[in-house]
């Protein structure tokens, strides 16, 4: 069996909080565990980890706070999320009626090498291959990993719908190797970059992230 590597650039999304709430992530963390942090208006700061969810600080988060770490990330999309350029975290807003954010789930991403093992004589076949599972499980950190495999002896395009695959930031995380990423300005439009991925770029395999519109 192939052994794991694990990279998170944890110290990354941790830039994006105020110092007091950082130092109680830092203090909570337990290596690997963290899942993410929640930010939500007029209730105390939780991380959500591997085995459970525990408070960070008896102090309400508060607009001001949010607002502190929304000037720190990159632009909200369509979806509502946005990223840290050569990461892969994903950070997801939580609006009012006018527009205004009043939470965020700041989720931790984590490149983890060695994951296919179970499903690697299936990739080898080149047949299509479908994963599901509740969010957390691990599926894009596998469709990651395949598509650095595969990207070895391949061409392979990622069709990354909110750059959970391949990062944030027009420059690809290097965990998925030799593959060529292709970003979706609104969600709604994946289908079409998935027809330009095959008409204009000759891949072999297509990696997509998410599949939950009709077209």
């Amino acid at each position: 069996m192939t052994q794991r590597q694990i990279t998170d650039d944890l110290d990354a999304l941790l830039a994006t909080l105020p110092e007091n709430i950082k130092a109680a992530v830092k203090k909570s963390n337990d290596s690997a565990d963290l899942l993410e942090v929640i930010l939500d208006l007029g209730r105390v700061p939780t991380a959500r980890k591997t085995t459970g969810e525990v408070v960070l600080l008896e102090q309400e988060v508060t607009s001001e706070l949010i607002q502190y770490v929304v000037e720190r990330l990159g632009d909200f999309d369509e979806d509502n999320r946005a990223g840290i350029e050569r990461t892969l975290h994903r950070i997801s807003a939580i609006r009012n009626r006018r527009g205004d954010v009043v939470g965020l789930t700041l989720r931790v991403g984590r490149a983890v090498y060695g994951t296919i093992d179970i499903i690697q004589d299936l990739i080898a076949e080149g047949k299509g291959l479908l994963l599901l599972g509740r969010p957390g499980v691990g599926k894009t950190t596998m469709l990651r990993e395949a598509a650095r495999i595969l990207a070895e002896n391949k061409r392979v395009v990622i069709v990354d719908t909110s750059n959970e695959i391949g990062g944030d930031g027009d420059v690809p995380h290097p965990a998925v190797g030799r593959a060529r990423r292709m970003q979706v300005s609104t969600p709604s439009l994946q289908h079409e970059v998935m027809i330009e991925a095959v008409e204009n770029h000759s891949p072999e395999v297509i990696v997509i992230d998410e599949i939950g519109r009709e077209l």
